[in-house]
């Protein structure tokens, strides 16, 4: 058993962030990841980071774009704390040698992007994830921070208490890739979690292939609750053949979206008459595929993107990625003729339900990033405001976790906090089929707060290892059904149901869907008998991953009779606020999915939010 104060699960930039934020506040502190720091998705973002740095600009603009981009379904104490700490974060790392882009003068450029009232967004050409990852990887090796590098996290080691909010997190296991070794790593402080989002849900996203949502499936299952899942982003501007990202950062230098006929529609058809390209991101996806269902996009798959007007040095200085990306993947060269692009699967604005400090309801277990759901981003993200949440509540939750003195979150979490129950109609029963693998029955009971606290924490961490050492095992030396067989069926159900556009009858076909993806997964097995670098192996501990959160998502869009955001119901084509200012939260429980609501919190540290119609 390896045993350090704070374990870090996941090595993107969130968990970077709050693994050198723990080392800062002298605490021991390792990262687990499946993936090498640097390989990690976050370096796959291009856009840039958003912070109120210009003289002109305020962190109360910012935190306003923000509510606004939510579609006030952000609450008021993480967007308020967000857009405060942004700038020192955005400082931070300028201090520890990000190679920002500069102006000639020498000051950081910061250029537009969608739904900002400021051109707040800082950059390094179009591969800020990538310097982003190399430059706190650096700082994790100059602090000698311990990395267990391709240790793929299957389970937390958490009490089984009927109530999640008695239970306590004391670590977890994981599967050692090049050796085959299950193995127990004991937090004696807490466990953040930071695996990044659920991309892989879908077959067309801008995710790699690791993005399977193990953060948040292992934590429901372990009794935190889901939030807004049902609030998915599909970017605008990827490629048709692969689902590779397209800057917003082309938009933001002057992109031109254009339908088949050559018209510049987000004017011309009137889908945002001021903001135009610089829309939020659903207003964009939604005018692109109304394009091609009306007949007005290209081979019925597309539009054009055209960025040629900028001229060569402007392309090359900012964004000769995208050459190489149009190029590599599509056989075009944005200098002499416009990209195709589509909207794909980009970002989960729900997750892991948090306090702005990072705390799940379950004590000692942490969420930040992606995977977490604080929630800032409400029903819509803005484009370039990942990269500082990654930073801004990645910090935090690594402070709070190694004991620093922070003040007490606004943000109540878990199922005390339900202020409504909720009730959807499904056509299969949802949940877990038994036996239900996987599941967190760790013995817990009351742990003495004597000596003995520390044999108890190691007792549970050892259950949670047998247990996963005896799935393992059964995986590989049962005979079943291939794994990739079932994750197909549901990306497939997914895209094709719980896309952009979303009908009643759609979403209830998809949930008939995974429930048979479900009950084929109870007979899958690995064919690979190998123990190092078992790929059918982790891509088979990750569909179940994956088929979790494919139900939750479909759930909580059956369940939200609304339009707001990224959600777009056909039968619900409003806003309605005097019904739906609220939180979905969906709760293990056992293998029986419980959905709750919580309040939206509107009450900010300067204002109170008021929901206006939200128009670009």
């Amino acid at each position: 058993m390896y045993e350090h104060d704070v374990i870090v699960v996941g090595a993107g930039g969130a968990g970077l962030r709050a693994a050198i934020a723990a080392h800062e506040e002298g605490a021991d502190v390792a990262l687990v990841t499946k993936l090498h720091p640097v390989r990690s998705h976050t370096g796959a973002a291009e856009g840039g980071i958003n912070a109120a740095l210009h003289e002109e600009d305020s962190w109360e603009l910012h935190a306003y774009d923000t509510m606004k981009g939510s579609d006030y379904l952000g609450d008021a104490p993480a967007i308020d704390t967000f857009a405060q700490d942004a700038p020192d974060e955005v400082i931070q790392l300028e201090h520890w040698g990000m190679p920002f882009s500069r102006e000639e003068d020498g000051k950081v450029s910061q250029r537009p992007f969608g739904g900002l009232s400021f051109p707040r967004t800082t950059y390094a050409g179009a591969e800020t994830g990538h310097h982003l990852l190399h430059t706190m990887y650096e700082q994790v090796v100059k602090r000698g921070i311990e990395v267990y590098d391709e240790w793929y996290v299957t389970d937390l080691a958490v009490t089984d208490h009927e109530d999640p909010e008695d239970r306590v997190c004391y670590g977890c296991a994981a599967y050692d890739i090049k050796t085959g070794e299950v193995a127990g790593f004991h937090a004696r402080d807490g466990v953040i979690l930071a695996t990044g989002g659920p991309g892989q849900v879908y077959d067309h996203t801008t995710n790699a292939v690791a993005n399977t949502g193990d953060g948040p499936a292992m934590a429901y299952r372990a009794g935190v609750p889901l939030e807004d899942m049902e609030f998915v982003q599909f970017h605008p501007t990827t490629l048709p053949s692969t689902g590779v990202l397209i800057s917003e950062g082309v938009r933001g230098e002057g992109g031109i979206l254009y339908n088949g006929e050559e018209e510049r529609f987000m004017f011309e058809h009137g889908y945002a008459n001021n903001e135009g390209e610089l829309a939020s991101r659903d207003v964009v996806s939604r005018a692109e595929l109304t394009e091609v269902n009306e007949g007005r996009g290209i081979e019925d798959e597309y539009v054009h993107l055209d960025m040629r007007h900028l001229g060569e040095e402007r392309i090359i200085d900012r964004l000769e990625n995208i050459l190489h990306l149009a190029e590599d993947f599509e056989g075009v060269d944005g200098l002499d003729e416009p990209m195709p692009v589509k909207p794909g699967q980009h970002y989960e604005m729900g997750g892991i339900e948090t306090d702005e400090n990072g705390e799940t309801c379950i004590d000692g277990l942490y969420a930040a990033g992606e995977c977490a759901c604080v929630s800032l981003h409400g029903s819509n993200r803005l484009g370039g405001n990942a990269l500082p949440e990654l930073l801004v509540f990645g910090a935090r939750a690594g402070h709070h976790a190694a004991g620093g003195d922070m003040a007490e979150a606004e943000i109540p979490t878990g199922p005390s906090a339900r202020s409504e129950d909720g009730v959807v109609d499904t056509p299969v029963e949802p949940g877990a089929i038994e036996p239900a693998t996987g599941d967190t029955v760790a013995d817990g009971g009351e742990v003495r707060s004597d000596g003995g606290a520390v044999a108890a924490a190691e007792e549970v961490v050892e259950q949670t290892v047998t247990r996963e050492r005896e799935r393992v095992e059964t995986l590989l030396e049962d005979d079943g059904t291939n794994h990739a067989e079932v994750r197909d069926d549901i990306q497939e159900t997914m895209t094709e149901n719980v896309n952009v556009f979303r009908e009643e009858d759609n979403l209830k076909s998809a949930l008939e869907d995974i429930r048979q993806a479900r009950e084929a997964y109870g007979d899958v097995a690995v064919s690979d008998p190998s123990r190092t670098f078992n790929t059918d192996l982790i891509h088979t501990i990750e569909t179940r991953n994956v088929i979790d959160l494919a139900e939750a998502i479909t759930l909580g869009a059956l369940a939200r009779e609304e339009f707001r955001g990224a959600h777009w119901r056909k039968q619900y084509q409003e806003r309605r606020d005097d019904e739906w200012l609220k939180h979905t939260m969906l709760r293990w429980n056992g293998g029986d999915p419980d959905l709750y609501y919580k309040p939206v919190i509107l009450e900010g540290e300067e204002k109170t939010y008021e929901p206006k119609e939200r128009s670009y």
